[in-house]
């Protein structure tokens, strides 16, 4: 079974965004992605900004099954107009107020929530920018704080960084936590680079780089930081490599080799796209790809907690 914060008690959970930048609907790209990756995902990734309302009809339908349930995430940016500490003020206020109603009357059941995700690079730390490190802090305590005061109990919260060296070691990286009562999942998004030489799924969480000596990889970061918290992988994928069209395929066969490594890891949700901004991330672009990822995510440790029944 899982436990109230949605952590799994055996195994992890296996997820998906499915065909992002393909111009399908939610339902339509996820009935394909689960087609052609042989089962059924236990958390669906959805995006939404500004005044949207969510979850929507077809979201809270995926939710709902048929076949059985499953669990959202919903990536929502609250403004790309307004910043952090304008938020924080209560800007969105009446924003935020009209969510929590939508939520209330909509969708009982427990989802995963993540506000502006991966802040790193639109942290500018010039005095009265209003979007430095502290800011987000405080815009992410202000959303989730108001949101349970207008009586949304159900969100399961996200904070979900980067995972990009370059941006962990600076100087203000650490005031972007917005604290542990206000956080139930740490996150991370980390993809591998077409040019990068990591076959391992150490490579891919634990990253390190020469400008970034003392980093010590994102993923022993967080278990020293966050000890206590669940980390899920909120986005992650494997880009095309050229002149290695095998690499997909082996670098899906290590990750179903050594994921059972990082008991910490209670979440994987494949970035599935096309057109992902930095290449394809189609975890089918070769049959070899095809099974070793359909491989993976039968593998039985990415079942092992059923999805609840809410």
């Amino acid at each position: 079974m899982a436990t109230a914060a949605l952590v799994p008690t055996c195994g992890a959970w296996w997820g998906i965004a499915p065909e992002v930048f393909t111009g399908r609907s939610p339902a339509r790209a996820l009935e394909r992605a689960e087609t052609r990756m042989g089962r059924r995902a236990g958390i669906v990734h959805v995006y939404h900004r500004g005044a949207e309302l969510f979850p929507t009809p077809e979201e809270r339908s995926i939710a709902a099954g048929p076949g059985g349930p499953r669990l959202l995430l919903v990536n929502w940016k609250p403004s790309f107009d307004r910043t952090w500490a304008e938020i924080a003020r209560g800007a969105l206020d009446r924003r935020i107020d009209r969510l929590a109603g939508h939520i209330r009357r909509t969708f009982p059941g427990r989802f995963f929530l993540t506000v502006h995700h991966e802040p790193e690079n639109d942290v500018r730390e010039e005095p009265g920018s209003g979007m430095t490190a502290a800011d987000y802090a405080a815009m992410f305590r202000h959303v989730v704080t108001r949101l349970r005061e207008r009586g949304v109990r159900n969100a399961v919260t996200v904070m979900t960084y980067m995972g990009a060296p370059n941006w962990a070691v600076t100087p203000w990286f650490a005031r972007l936590y917005p604290g542990d009562d206000v956080v139930d999942w740490v996150a991370l998004d980390p993809y591998l680079d077409p040019s990068a030489g990591v076959d391992g799924f150490a490579g891919l969480v634990d990253r390190t780089r020469p400008d970034a000596a003392r980093w010590p990889g994102f993923h022993r970061w967080m278990r020293w930081r966050f000890p206590d918290k669940p980390i899920m992988l909120a986005e992650w994928g494997v880009f095309e490599r050229p002149g290695r069209p095998g690499a997909k395929a082996a670098f899906f066969a290590a990750v179903r080799r050594e994921m059972r490594l990082y008991p910490q890891i209670k979440a994987l949700v494949y970035f599935d796209s096309p057109r992902a901004p930095r290449g394809d991330t189609r975890f089918d672009a070769t049959a070899d790809a095809a099974r070793a990822f359909a491989g993976l995510a039968r593998d039985p440790y990415l079942g092992a907690t059923p999805v609840p029944q809410e």
